[in-house]
């Protein structure tokens, strides 16, 4: 019977929908004839969705079992609180006006959280090839459950890591004291975390051979990582077009803003506000970082929806991917 609904009722429904035009211009005896199989066709979309959801159970339940040992590992878990153990000591309770110091350590936030899940997420389809290619060629499941089966049972594995570091490393480090500025921040990592893991699902099942695959990821998180705004502001022009596709870019301006607004407070703070509230001047090497770091950033509301954008898009670009692999 599973057999029959994976691979002849999709047919069948084919066929019934191909003869109702023909038959619904017969006789009035023939409609009763029309009727019933529409009714059949309907029957087998109902019986389609169920077999459906029922596959994506199953390999949902199977994927949450196997992932849950190599997510929480304990040489990742160590590797993830060391990170945070040393976040939280060399930025021990920092000043809220070391402003360079705290720049560096929420581009350090960045750096670890865009790479370590693109990494990981990047071996992800090349390992399981020969097993998809095998069930997929006898008609155990689709691609579409396989695919939501395993986006859907990665999110809780992939978020908890993170949830852990930056409940540490924020306190730790001093960042600003309020609730609300900890829960955006977590939900901005959280959102880079998911973002950045798309990025390796998006290459591993485009390219399918682990070590290119990780290469290429090396290298897009590598350009990521040079142009977020953090090493160089006057990016060259034929590089500049880079950081509009850097997920890192718009995570580290999304932090910034937690952290300090749009600069009024910190300016005012260092005596480099103008008549007009803006005009930092040359007040040091302070007023500097505020006028390149802090005034006239790309909205947060821009880097929100290019976030959502990149979550949806390396998505579609991994599933797409995956329905050019022939069983």
């Amino acid at each position: 019977m599973a057999s029959y609904n994976a691979i002849l009722a999709p047919k069948l429904k084919a066929a019934c929908l191909e003869a109702t035009p023909k038959e619904s211009t017969l006789s009035n005896g023939t409609n009763s004839s029309t009727r019933r199989h529409l009714g059949r066709c309907r029957e087998d979309q109902r019986v389609g969705m169920t077999m459906w959801f029922n596959q994506f159970t199953v390999l949902l339940q199977r994927s949450m079992k196997e992932r849950r040992y190599e997510s929480f590992n304990t040489l990742r878990v160590f590797q993830v609180l060391v990170g945070a153990l040393l976040a939280g000591t060399m930025w021990w309770h920092s000043d809220y006006r070391d402003i360079q110091d705290r720049l560096g350590l929420l581009f350090f936030i960045s750096i670890f959280w865009g790479v370590l899940p693109a990494f990981n997420a990047v071996f992800a389809f090349p390992q399981e090839r020969a097993i998809f290619m095998k069930e997929r060629a006898s008609g155990m499941y689709t691609l579409s459950s396989y695919f939501m089966a395993r986006i859907v049972g990665e999110i809780p594995m992939e978020l908890a890591l993170p949830t852990l570091f930056i409940t540490m490393a924020y306190w730790m480090t001093g960042l600003r004291p309020d609730l609300g500025a900890f829960l955006l921040t977590l939900f901005i990592l959280l959102g880079y975390v998911l973002v950045s893991q798309g990025l390796g699902l998006a290459l591993g099942a485009a390219i399918m051979d682990a070590k290119q695959a990780s290469t290429m990821a090396n290298v897009t998180m590598l350009a990521f990582v040079l142009t977020g705004g953090f090493y160089v502001h006057k990016v060259p022009a034929c590089m500049a077009w880079i950081k509009y596709i850097s997920s890192t870019f718009y995570t580290y301006r999304l932090f910034i803003n937690v952290q300090y607004g749009n600069g009024e407070r910190i300016a005012k703070a260092f005596g480099c506000s103008g008549q007009n509230g803006n005009n930092y001047g040359d007040g040091g090497p302070d007023c500097k970082f505020i006028r390149e770091d802090l005034e006239g950033q790309i909205s947060p509301w821009v880097c929100v929806g290019a976030m959502v954008l990149m979550f949806v898009g390396y998505r579609v670009l991994a599933y797409l991917a995956l329905r050019r692999i022939r069983t």
